[in-house]
Order: C-alpha cells, then sequence, then structure tokens
C-alpha cells in the first residue's frame, strides 16, 4: 500500500489589500504597495479620499499596477456619514454598482448603528433584496459593542453579532472578534459556509479596534486560516490592519509584507496523498 506523503496545497483564497492599511497614505498608494509586495488585488474602502470616491480613478490604478479590485467596502463609517449620499441604501446600490463596474465581486457592509431606525428595522430584508439583484456577495461584518471605562454602549443594530441574523454572506473581521470579546472561532463556526469574505487583523481584546498585525495580539488568526484553507474556502482574505504608527513608509511596507507572508503561509495546508 502507497504511504502517505505531505505536500503543500495553495487554496483558490486571495489575499488582498485594503486601502484602509496605508492611512494615512493615500488609496493610490494603497495599489502601489500591493503591487510591488505582490498582493493578489485590493479592497477599496470607500471614505473621504476622493479617489475612493471616484469609480474611473480606480479603475486606471487597477489596470496601471495590473492590480484588480476585489471588494469594495461601502463607507458605513461615522466618519463617511455624508460619502455618497446620507441615504444608507444609496451608498450600498452605489457600492453595488462600483463593485460591478470594476469586477470586484464583494460589497463589505456594516450592520446599521442603532439610531439609524428605519434603516436597521429594513436591513436583514434589504440586503437580501439587493443580494438577489446581482451577482455580487453583500458580506455583512461583524462589529462590537463600544466601551468606555466600565460602561458598554450597543451602538449597532439588529446586533453587533451578524450571526444573530439571516444573512446570505458574512465577514469575520478578527479584530472586532477581538475587540466584542467572542470566541473567534465559534463565531466562524456559526458563520459556516456563508462565510465569503476575512478581514485578517489581530488584537489583544482592548475596548479599542486595534487592526494588529496577525501574529501580535491573541487571535487565533493561524488555525482560521488553516481551518479555511482545509474547507476549500474560495472567498477573500483582506489584510486590514492599522499602519498609522509606522516612523516611515519603508516600515509601513514591512508591516505589510509581513502580513501577507503570514497569510500566505498559513493557508498552504499540509495534506495527505498517494505516493505515486
Amino acid at each position: 500500500m502507497a504511504e502517505p506523503r505531505d505536500v503543500v496545497r495553495i487554496p483558490d483564497a486571495k489575499v488582498a489589500l485594503s486601502t484602509a492599511s496605508v492611512y494615512p497614505e493615500s488609496t493610490a498608494t494603497a495599489f502601489e504597495i500591493a503591487a510591488r509586495l505582490g498582493y493578489d488585488g485590493v479592497e477599496v474602502m470607500v471614505w473621504t479620499d476622493p479617489v475612493s470616491q471616484d469609480i474611473e480613478a480606480l479603475r486606471r490604478l487597477s489596470d496601471y499596477h495590473r492590480i484588480p479590485v476585489l471588494a469594495v467596502h461601502a463607507p458605513c463609517l461615522l466618519i463617511t456619514q455624508r460619502v455618497w449620499s446620507t441615504d444608507p441604501w444609496t451608498k450600498l446600490q452605489r457600492a453595488r454598482a462600483a463593485a460591478e463596474k470594476l469586477g470586484a465581486g464583494t460589497v463589505v457592509v456594516h450592520p446599521p448603528f442603532r439610531w439609524q431606525r428605519q434603516y436597521a428595522r429594513d436591513f436583514v430584508d434589504g440586503v437580501w433584496r439587493m443580494a438577489n439583484e446581482t451577482d455580487v456577495r453583500f458580506a455583512v461584518e461583524n462589529m462590537y459593542p463600544w466601551r468606555y471605562r466600565d460602561r458598554e454602549m450597543l451602538a449597532y443594530a439588529p446586533d453587533w453579532d451578524v450571526t444573530k441574523e439571516d444573512y446570505r454572506h458574512f465577514t469575520i473581521d478578527l479584530s472586532h472578534a477581538s475587540t466584542s470579546r467572542t470566541d473567534t472561532l465559534r463565531m466562524v463556526d456559526r458563520m459556516g459556509d456563508r462565510l465569503g469574505h476575512v478581514h485578517l487583523a489581530d488584537g489583544r481584546g482592548s475596548a479599542k479596534d486595534e487592526h494588529l498585525v496577525p501574529g501580535r495580539g491573541d487571535q487565533p488568526c493561524a488555525e482560521v486560516l488553516e481551518g479555511l484553507a482545509l474547507s476549500g474556502f474560495d472567498g477573500h482574505v483582506v489584510i486590514e490592519v492599522n499602519t498609522r504608527r509606522a516612523m516611515s513608509g519603508a516600515e509601513r511596507e514591512a508591516d505589510l509584507a509581513e502580513a501577507l507572508a503570514f497569510a500566505r503561509l498559513r493557508l498552504a495546508s499540509a495534506v495527505k496523498v498517494p505516493r505515486s
């Protein structure tokens, strides 16, 4: 009988760079760095940088650097309340249109803030309706309670734990899982085959959303990636880390190169196959 041997199997999942990972540098800089370091693509965070809001400018950057846009992050942050309209549904419609025009497969969206009452009330059904109108995945991202000292505020509705609702696709953000102090591996299990997108970053359970380079906190980043590889995950793994404290461009690139190497190494899983 043939003896098994170890081989390395590279899964279909692509590793992308979030343009948020180069902040305070620009969206254009993110494309340049992604190309130079060998990322498979970028996720565009639509925010106050005008280039991130301009589909034609993004297309030119993608073509020039030969880096595809794999995902579009809708403008859901507090600082982007007026980007692409003040109406949250218009924001999602424009994010979908951008994804379709740029060839991106995923739109990342946060659950509503609690004060967006009508939007929150219709959110689950509305995301389903939009998902039925396109091949683009609407992947709803896990969030976290806001904490200040010993007080906790539930800022998101229907819930920061998106697995409590019926969505077609999820985004797991490991830094958010750390901030919420939830069991990340159990959350991944609850998402199951509806997990379509990953924001890879680390954390230490701080009340602040840390977005550390993977391997620098206590999140099970390696275990999550290895599990995805073994399950045949075909979504995208996006490096979304905080490099604002980098003292130079070279230090920022070193962090992003380290994050890419971490992801690629853990996605390459050893499997047993018969010796020929």
